[in-house]
């Protein structure tokens, strides 16, 4: 299948490793200019230098000005982004009972308030164009809250809302918003997860693990790549008519429709 994406420009963030990477690494093997971007500046020029069409851009999206510069880093280099992939780092595990409220702050400029800034920038662009996708990479979490992950399943699930909202508003004007919901991939995050699962019931790891996949009906956790096929079919051309929805990719982990 043809998705459409030779020649357009693609801002995919967080992308020097875990899911963001794989997800870069799919658009540019789909023919699609792609900005590589992270805190790990070297990293990042290292990852695009293998790519076909790629710049690698050092970015801390949590400072005030990370999402202008990465915008207008990206608009130097190609355009102004016909795909935007919204993605970072999950905030630290815990109980509900337990959040400190002051650290609510943190994950919501991690997971909600930068990334609401980078579409702001983005937008108008798609919309001149006709022709634009936004794409989330969120957590099953915002469909089932998981366990010992409070502060996740409060901010992806306020950023699920906005991003809800904005796809009604902007799907005449050809852009697609949805998001992009991982089980248990084979990642940095899922290790750490596993690990302060580990931790907080006196299983090792090891066990955790086992645990976790006995209650995925694939058997297994999933592959970067897998996610990244998803993730590009949702940016392509044949994608256009899914706006406003979370696509799950997870083994079945998450037992409603």
């Amino acid at each position: 299948m043809d998705l459409g994406l030779a020649g357009k420009t693609a801002l995919v963030c967080a992308s020097t490793g875990g899911l963001g990477r794989a997800i870069a690494e799919q658009l540019a093997a789909e023919g699609a200019h792609t900005v590589i971007t992270g805190r790990r500046e070297a990293l990042a020029k290292e990852i695009a230098a293998a790519l076909p069409s790629a710049v690698g851009v050092g970015v801390d999206l949590l400072a005030d000005d990370g999402p202008v510069a990465l915008f207008e880093a990206t608009v130097a280099a190609f355009a102004a982004p016909d795909i935007l992939v919204l993605n970072g780092p999950g905030p630290p595990p815990g109980a509900a009972a337990e959040v400190d409220v002051d650290a609510i702050d943190g994950a919501f400029d991690g997971l909600v308030r930068q990334h609401v800034r980078l579409v702001s920038y983005a937008l108008p662009a798609m919309r001149e164009r006709g022709w634009g996708r936004i794409l989330a990479v969120g957590s099953s979490g915002v469909t089932a809250p998981l366990p010992n992950l409070a502060l996740s399943n409060l901010a992806r699930a306020a950023l699920a809302g906005y991003l809800k909202t904005l796809a009604a508003e902007v799907a005449a004007d050809g852009v697609t918003v949805n998001l992009l919901l991982p089980g248990r991939i084979e990642t940095d995050r899922t290790a750490a997860v596993d690990a302060a699962n580990a931790h907080r019931s006196g299983h090792t790891v090891a066990e955790t693990k086992a645990l976790s996949i006995a209650g995925i009906p694939a058997g297994r956790y999933g592959r970067p790549a897998e996610f990244a096929a998803a993730a590009a079919f949702l940016c392509g051309t044949p994608a256009s008519y899914i706006t406003g929805t979370a696509l799950r990719c997870d083994g079945g982990l998450v037992r409603s429709l």
